[in-house]
């Protein structure tokens, strides 16, 4: 499956993986531990200069770990400058948008994972294993 982008979504990424990578302590999605959260945002960096192919559910939920992360970052991000500066500050709005376009991407992969999840449920009359989700595939 390929997860498509627009310029303002990979921008948006792009900016929030350098911010996530560039804190002391990043700020983690309560799932992930903060090393691995870390390891698969630096994963990502890389694979954000266009659209991105997704051959199976493991992989898809690797990118959506990496971006949940992100925004998470750029949402403490956004609220740290409505509150310090003002809510039309000009910094304040452009992280609003960095936020809303990386929460956009993560909304698109959470849908993207439950079409897989449904996919291989109907495929294969079961709930996905582990084992599925790493070994089935997906075309493009």
């Amino acid at each position: 499956m390929i997860l498509h982008f627009n310029y303002e979504e990979l921008t948006a990424l792009r900016a929030g993986a350098q911010v996530f990578l560039g804190q002391e302590e990043p700020v983690g999605s309560g799932v992930l531990a903060p090393p691995a959260a870390r390891a698969r945002v630096e994963d990502l960096l890389p694979r954000l200069d266009g659209d991105m192919s997704l051959s199976t559910l493991a992989e898809l939920r690797g990118v959506e770990a990496a971006v949940v992360a992100i925004v998470e970052c750029l949402r403490v991000d956004m609220e740290l400058l409505v509150v310090t500066t003002h809510a039309a500050d000009e910094d304040a709005v452009s992280a609003y948008f960095d936020f809303a376009h990386s929460f956009t991407v993560a909304h698109r992969l959470s849908e993207m994972a439950s079409e897989m999840e449904a996919l291989i449920g109907l495929v294969t009359g079961s709930t996905p294993t582990p084992e599925m989700v790493s070994s089935f595939r997906f075309p493009d």
